[in-house]
């Protein structure tokens, strides 16, 4: 037996109504905040991901799936869903768009690294993207939609944490002011953040392992190196978050693992599923089609990981809607009908009313059990009196009842008990 790869996982028929709900969910609260969608390749050049991430970040270093084609191109499977966004909004010149540019997106990712729950090589995320709009107004338009659409899929016990990581401009005096503090405890910081040290100072700050966060957490803070500019955009975030009654606190801990975003930088976490984990994260991010080719073009956005969505709805016991069943089961009396079943559920599905019938030759017994198991709501049973009368015989499985229905008004019938 071929099993499935480690970090990947199959949704299976009676799994995937879960994720058609928080599909459809999103679909919908985007719409309301008029954000159109947009699908990108599954692969790029692997120098998208180096020119937008950063060569250091860990997506980079450690997690892509990167390959040579047979044309000697590097290739690698997307590892996060906004950089090829970017290297479509340049390559199409979506800038002659009416700007802001509102777009949404599902789409597999792909990272090389431990499996955990809800955590997989291969996930999916749903993210948005506002292009053209620099406000803070944006930013909070962003989060409202996130916030709105974790609310309405019925996940409780959220934070959000909010931070500014400032522009290019002042972050230079905050790295400064943090190389000085990290290299009063270097001997203490593992060797990754030896290396963030002269690469990336502000990683350093996002490194996972207990004894850098213990230092860290001593470290300068970010939101005292921040420029008049940047702490009014911030400012004005809190305001309008504060004015809609979103809850949230500001976090100075907050880097975000991508090397792409400025300014705002956002988390919605909880603990639901153990230790404290990140349901959604994004933030703005100004330089980043610039960094794939085109002209500076202020950005904000968000992405959400669909697996630890679904488990954490799951884990909160707010549950999922039942999956849709089929609404009519033909039933033969013997062999010798099954065709008439075979034409009734043509008629039937013609009329936009879901069908089936039994092509297997069960038992006039194992045919209603099948059709109890597929959750039909009614069964058409078809024998000799009904081919004679030209009359259906409809029974309704929730309480039994049952009643007539000439084969010239069988759609008629089901379409009244829409």
């Amino acid at each position: 037996m071929i099993n499935i790869p480690r970090g990947t996982k199959d949704v299976l028929p009676q799994e995937v109504h879960k994720w058609q709900q928080a599909e459809s969910l999103a679909r919908k609260m985007c719409a309301l905040y008029n954000v159109r969608e947009i699908r990108t390749p599954v692969f790029e050049h692997t120098e998208l991901f180096l020119r937008s991430i950063g060569d250091d970040t860990d997506v980079v270093g450690k997690e892509m799936y990167t390959f040579e084609d047979k044309g000697g191109r590097s290739i690698t499977l997307k590892p996060e869903g906004t950089a090829p966004v970017a290297r479509s909004y340049v390559e199409n010149s979506l800038e002659s768009e009416t700007l802001p540019l509102k777009m949404f997106y599902f789409s597999p990712v792909f990272r090389y690294e431990r499996p955990a729950a809800g955590r997989l090589r291969e996930h999916h995320q749903f993210g948005v993207e506002f292009y053209g709009g620099a406000g803070a107004e944006y930013d909070f338009e962003v989060i409202s939609l996130a916030y709105d659409f974790l609310v309405k899929f019925g996940i409780t016990g959220l934070s959000l944490n909010i931070n500014s990581i400032g522009c290019p401009n002042c972050r230079k005096n905050y790295n400064e002011a943090l190389k000085e503090f990290a290299r009063k405890h270097i001997d203490n910081l593992c060797e990754t953040c030896h290396t963030r040290l002269n690469t990336n100072p502000l990683r350093i700050l996002d490194c996972k392992v207990p004894e850098c966060k213990k230092i860290v957490a001593d470290a300068p803070k970010i939101t005292d190196y921040i420029c008049d500019d940047c702490r009014a955009h911030m400012e004005r975030l809190t305001r309008l978050l504060t004015a809609a009654k979103i809850p949230f606190k500001v976090d100075p801990s907050i880097v975000r693992g991508l090397d792409y975003y400025t300014k705002t930088v956002f988390e919605f976490v909880t603990d639901a599923l153990g230790a404290q984990g990140t349901v959604c994260g994004g933030g703005r991010y100004d330089r980043l089609v610039e960094s794939v080719g085109g002209k500076p073009t202020p950005c904000v956005g968000f992405g959400m990981g669909l697996e630890r969505l679904i488990l954490l709805k799951e884990a909160i016991g707010s549950g999922f809607d039942n999956p849709e069943h089929i609404r009519v089961m033909a039933i033969s009396q013997s062999p010798e009908y099954a065709d008439d079943c075979i034409s009734l559920v043509s008629e039937l599905r013609r009329a936009d009313i879901s069908a089936d019938c039994d092509k297997t030759g069960r038992s006039l017994k194992a045919q209603f059990k099948f059709a109890d198991k597929q959750g039909a709501e009614y069964v058409v049973v078809i024998g000799e009196s009904e081919r004679n009368s030209k009359c259906y015989t409809v029974k309704r499985l929730s309480d039994g009842q049952t009643a007539t229905c000439s084969f010239d008004n069988i759609t008629e019938f089901f379409a009244d008990k829409k």
